[in-house]
């Protein structure tokens, strides 16, 4: 599974982040698309490792209040359906 995603990671782009975040009704500015882009590129094998560091409160002004707290409960959900898989 972990080669598997890291394959995805690895050819994901910033139009795949945008496109996802839209259909989550998460409208990403310039600066929280390449935010979260870097984020993900740098750090995915990390959280997947070890979920429970994600601390997305030490990122909060990188993001619109509206966005941080859609974003965190889009987290929320997504660790509740597929934590039992990492």
């Amino acid at each position: 599974m972990y080669s598997m995603i890291e394959r995805y990671i690895n050819k994901m782009t910033k139009e795949d982040i945008l496109n996802f975040a839209n259909k989550k009704n998460i409208n990403l500015s310039e600066d929280e698309l390449s935010f979260t882009y870097e984020f993900i590129k740098k750090n995915w094998g990390k959280i997947l490792s070890n979920p429970n560091l994600l601390d997305l409160n030490r990122y909060k002004n990188n993001f619109s209040e509206e966005n941080f707290i859609k974003i965190k409960e889009l987290i929320k959900e997504y660790y509740t359906k597929y934590h039992r898989f990492i």
